[in-house]
């Protein structure tokens, strides 16, 4: 694993302290409707406060573009950060000039400021130097918690970072730490599953997994493509006939241990529509005029019974229309039975990926994994096996020697 220095061997006390988090949460009438990216960055926050030292808040919020648009300001994400750290934060109405120079002036130890979304300003994306200066100006320390961001070379993510001594904070290094465990240096053997809808929007995720795990398994409507290559007709369904070479070329790429695991049967309707009738039939006999839209009772035995062998899951989306009952049942079973892996001690388990966390959700049983991210668009381009420009920065602001803890 990459050095790079943890924010508990910082000295903070009476320091000004830049803490990048991700407060890109949702909201509804004015309020916070999901507070779990708050709820990641408050051990850090809470940490931070309670040893004195001056903690200023960075983050982004929705797409501006580098121009003050007035409902995507921070303001009405201040009372959900005050309740979850229990204590009060205070905003400054910009994150550079007067308004936060004042605001940061007026802060005592142990206080907590929210500045004004980043991209409010151009050169937040463009990872202007000036604009990194800016803030820079501001602290005395910085911290990144924001793995969710980690994927953007920005100014408050990646700049920052080579102006000020920098630290990893708790929930990146948790993030981090469990990213390790599952691909960078895991237990074998290694499971992946990988659901979605189309081969091209994860080519580079499969090709690097496919060389890297132990077992494959491939779901969603992705899965089609993969039946379709395989010379089995797959109906109505969703599929890219176009990916069937690109699907070969993946499948030739596997080293001795890999293996896909294989589907035997399926769940098909002839729409993808709550209460349709659902039937469940062999890969060989999927009607002409149905859709695929869910693994089958063969098929979810067969991979439990790779889960049994298996010493680490990584999983990136569902493994059917999981969203439209009764195409839910395959994701949530199999779901179910990682986290009973999980808690017996038998299985590190690691999932992230939107329609992943909402899947584990819905089966009650996001509690159970090892380690479930909420980042996003930086989990997948892990997987995909890319440089993380906030990660990299954190690594090269530190001094040889230090290693994640």
């Amino acid at each position: 694993m990459a050095a790079y220095r943890s924010v508990k061997d910082a000295e903070v006390a009476g320091r000004r302290v830049l803490v990048r988090v991700d407060l890109n949460v949702p909201l509804k009438d004015g309020k916070v409707a999901d507070a779990t990216r708050i709820e990641r960055a408050a051990p850090t926050i809470a940490d931070l406060a309670a040893r004195g030292a001056k903690v200023i808040l960075l983050s982004h919020f929705g797409r501006p573009e580098g121009t003050r648009v007035a409902k995507m300001s921070l303001a009405p994400v201040v009372p959900a950060v005050a309740a979850v750290i229990g204590r009060p934060v205070a905003f400054a109405e910009d994150c550079i000039g007067p308004a936060a120079e004042k605001a940061v002036a007026a802060m005592h130890d142990g206080d907590v400021l929210l500045l004004e979304n980043t991209r409010f300003h151009k050169g937040e994306e463009q990872n202007d130097a000036k604009f990194a200066a800016h803030l820079a100006a501001l602290g005395d320390t910085y911290v990144n918690d924001a793995f969710s961001a980690a994927h953007r070379a920005h100014a408050s993510t990646e700049a920052l970072a080579h102006l000020l001594p920098a630290y990893a904070g708790l929930a990146m290094q948790a993030e981090l730490v469990a990213l390790a465990a599952a691909l960078t240096d895991p237990a074998r053997p290694l499971l992946a599953i990988v659901g979605g809808a189309k081969v091209s929007t994860k080519l580079k995720l499969l090709e690097n997994l496919v060389t890297q795990v132990d077992f494959l398994v491939i779901g969603g409507a992705m899965a089609n493509t993969f039946l379709l290559a395989d010379g089995i007709s797959v109906g109505r369904s969703l599929v890219e006939a176009d990916m069937v070479d690109t699907v070969h070329a993946i499948q030739d790429q596997r080293p001795r241990r890999a293996d896909f695991t294989l589907v035997n049967d399926v769940v098909v309707a002839e729409e993808l529509a709550p209460g349709q009738q659902a039937t469940t039939v062999s890969i060989t006999a999927i009607p002409d005029d149905a859709m695929v839209l869910d693994f089958g009772p063969a098929t979810v035995s067969a991979i439990k019974r790779r889960i049994d062998e298996a010493a680490t899951v990584v999983w990136n989306g569902p493994l059917g229309a999981f969203e439209v009952p009764p195409f839910e049942r395959a994701t949530l079973e199999v779901a179910r039975h990682v986290a009973a892996r999980t808690k017996e001690g038998a299985l590190i388990s690691v999932a992230g990926g939107g329609d992943t966390v909402a899947a584990l959700n819905a089966a009650g049983v996001a509690a159970d994994f090892t380690y479930v991210s909420t980042a996003g668009g930086a989990f997948l381009e892990w997987l995909e096996g890319r440089t993380l420009p906030g990660v990299a920065a954190l690594a090269e602001a530190s001094p040889p020697g230090l290693n994640a803890t």
